[in-house]
């Protein structure tokens, strides 16, 4: 009413104030109307009232300093403060959620998505043959999750059991693969059996390669670890001079495809296992890794644009993603000079491993040219 009074009064005066003028003056006797209906400074709440204090007392110094919040009725203030929380809800939250049971939950960033399953594909073999290449190239598919170690269940432990080989498999969405790879799973009598009990529909991969080959290369890993080890002749005859090869050295052993191929397809269909050639592996990576894919059953997206070849290990290297600073190769066990070994003894390995190597030809209906 005072204020009517007022401006009342000041009325026949306003023709000689300008706009401005006006509007400071009703302004500053506002704020002196104001200190006289609240001389403490402070709009007084009930205790039950939500909203943040609007007290603001500093001394015989009085300053109206209100946030949005303070200057809204009660009923507004509050939508507010549910629209402030609505927002803060919408953020996403990092750290120290907490669970019904008062007991904070994991960040967001250290939530882990999709399940441990036991692997759809296993490269079973052959040692020296390319079997972490194919490994190493496959990953780069979206749709692939791979065991970044060899487990050797199926051949050294098996008495573990199928949940702790389901342990040691990468976390998969529904849509992706799950794999693993084994080189000595393809040698091992017990591990066909064995993998086609937990499921007969595995994929099956085995990367080959030529015998004689193969076998120069693993006693070269070897005697990089046992520099003390005998000549590879030694070890790959019996008698050389008569041309005897000797079939319990593991070298040799293992590059007897055919004969455990045969005990392979007892429990797998042809058709179930996919072979590699070990040696267009090198000079056609991206053509192998086409086939693989289509076997797996996934779209080609691994191509000849992700290869590059490296001259000096001789192998054929992943071409560095947008994210690395380098190229992505094998490790210095790949790709390493063989060492020599008398021309007369791989011509006598070679007349050993012929026949084998025919009726391999035979059973799985393709030349891999290793003669």
């Amino acid at each position: 009413m005072a204020c009517v009074l007022l401006f009342g009064r000041l009325l026949p005066f306003s023709h000689r104030l300008r706009g401005t003028s006006i509007c400071l003056l009703s302004l500053f006797l506002s704020y002196l109307f104001y200190c006289a209906l609240f001389p403490d400074g402070a709009i007084m709440q009930t205790s039950g009232d939500p909203t943040p204090s609007c007290q603001r007392a500093d001394g015989a110094k009085r300053r109206l300093q209100k946030s949005l919040s303070c200057l809204l009725p009660s009923d507004a203030r509050l939508s507010a403060v549910e629209a402030s929380r609505l927002k803060a809800d919408q953020r996403p939250h990092f750290a120290h959620h907490t669970a019904g049971n008062g007991t904070p939950s994991p960040p967001m960033s250290n939530l882990k998505f999709g399940n441990k399953k036991l692997p759809n594909a296993i490269i079973v073999g052959v040692k020296k043959g390319g079997t972490r290449a194919v490994l190493e190239f496959i990953r780069i598919h979206p749709d692939v999750r791979a065991a970044g170690t060899e487990t050797h269940f199926f051949d050294r432990n098996y008495d573990r059991g199928l949940e702790w080989y389901r342990g040691l498999m990468p976390r998969t969405l529904e849509s992706q693969i799950t794999m693993e790879k084994t080189p000595s799973y393809f040698v091992t009598k017990e591990t066909p059996h064995r993998i086609s009990t937990m499921s007969q529909d595995t994929k099956l991969i085995e990367v080959v390669r030529d015998p004689v080959t193969r076998a120069i290369s693993d006693y070269t890993q070897t005697l990089s670890k046992t520099p003390d080890l005998p000549s590879f002749q030694d070890l790959a005859f019996r008698n050389q001079s008569l041309g005897i090869v000797d079939m319990s050295w593991n070298a040799i052993r293992i590059g007897l495809y055919a004969l455990h191929l045969e005990n392979w397809l007892h429990y797998f269909p042809l058709a179930q296992i996919h072979f590699v050639s070990g040696e267009r592996l090198i000079t056609d990576p991206a053509g192998e890794m086409a086939r693989v894919q289509d076997f797996l059953g996934l779209k080609r997206i691994v191509t000849d644009k992700h290869f590059y070849f490296n001259r000096t290990k001789g192998f054929p290297c992943l071409k560095k993603p947008e994210s690395s600073g380098s190229p992505r190769c094998l490790g210095k066990s790949k790709g390493r000079t063989h060492v020599q070994i008398d021309r007369d003894a791989i011509e006598q390995l070679r007349d050993f491993y012929r026949p084998y190597n025919v009726k391999f030809y035979e059973m799985v209906g393709h030349d891999f040219k290793w003669e």
